[in-house]
């Protein structure tokens, strides 16, 4: 079915728009790619379960040498109802597949179309699960044919520096995809195409050049390979540090950390090591160093600084602090909150660091309580400038026609101000307000809208407040007990790891905590992280003194969170909005 929203059967389209997509010639075993036939298969289905849901879309396409050779796309009757949540997601309704054939008329045809050629989807086991299951219904031989997952292979073959994830429209627009998936089957198998074609042409790169190597090239590192690298782990330290495996050239490939590093290295070379993209690491890998720590949170603030400063390709968390965002007002005279991965200045009112969705999320919280503006516009207080909706039903105070002058309009801003660096507590009366009402009127979906906007909020005031105050406080001491014996002590100054020892069991901790205190690192006073990776070890750090087993031992300064600020909605999770006011 191409879009049309009426049902045919299946059937092969002969088409010829180039990819682009040119594959080398190679003398090796196997075909070469530019030889073989790929059929392209995405599945609309009415659940993800295949032996408890059905089929109602089939679309495929048939490519070879970068060509497409032919289309298959059918509308499928699954012989049930298909659930309205699905339907909002495909569009696709029982109206539409009333009339269309049943599975066991489509997929003979499907089949005779695919025949001989390489099965390729995305999250395949999805997709070739429901065709086997479907296979099994109707008594027809399944004819396990040579199968390729995208997914797999964007994950050995893209970084999360180009890609936040690995799911299909975000694949499509890395590979320039002309077509936009959209949840109808043809349409996502045609971007399909375009990602298996930048894929394969990546995977050349890597001495790939046929389909017997592509499918070596999708498994797992052999097991011989892990035995071979195994001396790795030989005369390293069981104690406490961060190890970093290197390749030929020194160059960091991958960084983690541990209580005991000799142990947690050698179960890289084990069999209960089964992430693809680590086994992928250790084919690189030359040599393991390792940073050896006093305790365990010092190796956590090892490993933190380690990643972000040197960005190791098989490390996923913690490698790009600087693309964190804040919520801060703009320096006009008309402000209005935005995101932005700029650290706001020292002392000025801001949200974060958070992922940008988050960060958008709360933006929404504070403007639908506030009358603060929402446009990107840059207004004069000349000049009058083209209004929006939002002024004309009340949800903004309209400087853009001069309604309120600057000063009044700055009285807005400072409440969108409070909103973050004092009490929540107008902004979640005033959602929970709404969320009454929408629930009153039945608008579920987007009382639940504005319920996620709140706890995402909350959420970030809540962290922003307590980096905030504990960054403050200038010199903190703490100790925790050791396993076997002994005090974890650490000097933390201004959010920041500035000494780290374990004291001998049995023995007055006091006078190593005093060397300690003196030999530990200066850090220039600050009132708030500086950065999304000073905000990122200080809730380290965080969590750490939050555990039971530890201790305060001195606190110059002051550490405390205002009565009315946000850490008293710390742990309260927004589903009912009665609990909200406070």
């Amino acid at each position: 079915m191409h879009g049309s929203g009426t049902a045919r059967s299946g059937g092969t389209v002969e088409s010829g728009p180039e990819s682009g997509f040119t594959q080398p010639t190679l003398d090796s075993f196997g075909t070469p790619l530019s030889e073989v036939t790929f059929c392209v298969v995405d599945l609309e289905t009415t659940g993800l379960a295949a032996d408890a849901c059905g089929i109602t879309e089939i679309g495929a396409v048939k490519v070879r040498g970068g060509r497409i050779i032919g289309e298959f796309g059918t509308l499928v009757n699954p012989g049930e109802p298909i659930d309205p949540r699905v339907t909002r997601l495909t569009g696709i309704t029982d109206e539409m597949v009333a009339d269309a054939p049943a599975i066991a008329a489509v997929l003979p045809a499907f089949l005779e179309f695919a025949h001989g050629a390489t099965m390729v989807a995305h999250n395949a086991g999805f997709d070739i699960g429901f065709l086997r299951h479907a296979c099994e219904l109707t008594d027809t031989r399944w004819p396990r044919p040579p199968v390729v997952d995208t997914v797999v292979l964007a994950r050995r073959l893209t970084e999360k520096s180009e890609v936040p994830n690995r799911r299909l429209g975000t694949l499509a627009r890395l590979f320039g995809s002309e077509v936009t998936p959209n949840h109808r089957a043809l349409d996502d198998a045609r971007a399909t195409v375009a990602v298996l074609h930048g894929l394969i042409e990546r995977a050349t790169g890597h001495g790939v050049g046929t389909d017997a190597e592509l499918a070596e090239f999708c498994r797992a590192i052999p097991s011989e390979l892990q035995k071979r690298k195994r001396h790795l782990a030989d005369g390293l330290p069981h104690a406490p540090g961060v190890y970093i495996f290197r390749d030929a050239d020194d160059r960091a490939l991958y960084i983690g950390v541990s209580v005991d590093v000799a142990t947690r290295v050698r179960s890289y070379f084990s069999a209960a090591e089964q992430r693809r993209r680590l086994r992928d690491m250790l084919a690189s890998a030359e040599r393991v160093e390792v940073v050896e720590c006093a305790h365990r949170l010092e190796a956590g603030v090892a490993e933190l600084r380690l990643i972000s400063g040197g960005k190791p390709p098989y490390n996923r968390a913690a490698k790009f602090p600087e693309h964190r965002s804040w919520v801060r007002l703009t320096d006009e005279p008309y402000p209005r909150l935005q995101v932005s991965r700029k650290p706001p200045e020292p002392g000025t009112p801001r949200l974060g660091p958070a992922s940008g969705t988050q960060a958008q999320a709360a933006i929404s919280a504070i403007e639908a309580a506030l009358p603060i503006r929402s446009c990107r516009t840059r207004l004069s207080p000349k000049r009058l400038s083209p209004s929006c909706v939002l002024g004309e039903i009340g949800k903004c105070a309209e400087p853009c026609r001069h309604t309120v002058t600057v000063e009044e309009y700055g009285a807005i801003a400072e409440r969108a101000a409070r909103a973050m660096d004092g009490d929540p507590s107008p902004v979640a009366d005033a959602i929970a307000d709404r969320l009454t009402e929408l629930s009153e009127s039945e608008r579920f979906e987007a009382a639940a809208e504005r319920r996620d906007e709140l706890g995402a909020y909350l959420a970030l005031a809540v962290h922003s407040h307590r980096v905030r105050s504990f960054v403050a406080a200038g010199e903190i001491v703490a100790a925790g007990r050791a396993k076997g014996g002994g005090w974890e002590v650490a000097v933390i100054r201004h959010g920041l790891l500035a000494g780290a020892v374990k004291t001998p069991p049995r023995v007055d901790p006091m006078p190593y905590i005093a060397r300690l205190r003196e030999t530990a690192r200066a850090v220039e006073p600050v009132a708030d992280a500086v950065d999304a990776a000073h905000a990122a070890e200080a809730r380290l750090l965080l969590d750490w003194l939050g555990r039971p087993e530890v201790r305060l031992v001195t606190v110059e300064g002051s550490w405390a969170s205002r009565l009315d600020g946000a850490g008293r909605w710390e742990g309260l999770v927004p589903h009912d909005p009665s609990p909200w006011r406070r």
